[in-house]
């Protein structure tokens, strides 16, 4: 038997297996994430490009941002996507350490082509120490006969 955990608003909360692999399809897709760290006491939310390789997501940044993510140490990752007709997002919270290559770290074979002029050469491995994720509930349709929705004009 399966069980199948639905939050408040009939979302399905997703197990760790589901949210690592849908992070791996993600990244194969060429999706991009958005990294949220504490810098200068306020939050800062940036997109990246990731790649995952086993259990850790890595990005690649510029040196500003390395700053930022070395002073922070724990960020948060999230990507949303689409697998087959339904949406979904994943969150992970970790430690962000940087991968230098000594430790046997290295840029994942499939990194996808960073979207920005100079993406920077830093590479930073984020642990998935904690993950989350949730598939969207569908929108439901409206009733039959219901008819079109009415809308505000913009700029009201």
């Amino acid at each position: 038997m399966v069980f199948m955990w639905i939050d408040e608003r009939g979302s399905e909360v997703l197990d760790p297996a589901e949210c690592h692999r849908l992070l791996a399809l993600g990244a194969k897709q060429g999706l991009h994430g958005h990294i949220g760290i504490a810098a200068d006491g306020a939050p800062l939310v940036l997109p990246v490009n990731y790649a995952a390789d086993g259990s850790d997501v890595v990005i690649r940044i510029g040196e500003g941002l390395f700053e930022r993510v070395e002073g922070a140490r724990l960020i948060a990752l999230q990507v949303d996507g689409v697998d087959a007709g339904r949406a979904w997002s994943v969150l992970v919270r970790g430690l962000a350490i940087e991968d230098d290559g000594e430790h046997g770290g290295h840029l994942p074979e499939h990194f996808p082509e960073p979207a920005v002029r100079e993406p920077g050469h830093r590479i930073v491995r984020i642990r998935t120490d904690v993950v989350t994720g949730r598939r969207l509930a569908a929108a439901s349709a409206p009733p039959p006969g219901a008819g079109p929705v009415a809308s505000r004009p913009p700029g009201r």
